[in-house]
């Protein structure tokens, strides 16, 4: 399993492993990425969101690409944007 990739910078978001398609990622907690962009790089809740969509959650490296738990969300909240 040395072949897992990690997101840069999110260690303290991770909340366990998962498999997609056969292969162990890496899984964290979509806020709690938020959260450390909004403490390390200052960015606004806004911010954040658009930066996590576009830059890391949006990026496709490869079979082991982590993902991006919304926990506690519904399909609604995720789609129609309605998170804090």
């Amino acid at each position: 399993m040395r072949d897992l990739l990690k997101a840069d910078g999110f260690d303290d978001a991770i909340i366990g492993m998962c498999q997609v398609h056969g292969e162990h990622v890496y899984a964290y907690d979509y806020e709690k990425c938020i959260e450390v962009l909004q403490r390390d790089q200052g960015f606004t809740y806004l911010d954040s969101v658009e930066y996590m969509d576009f830059n890391v959650a949006g990026a496709y490296v490869g079979k082991h690409t982590p993902v991006f738990v919304h926990i506690g969300e519904t399909e609604e909240d995720v789609i129609d944007g309605a998170t804090p």
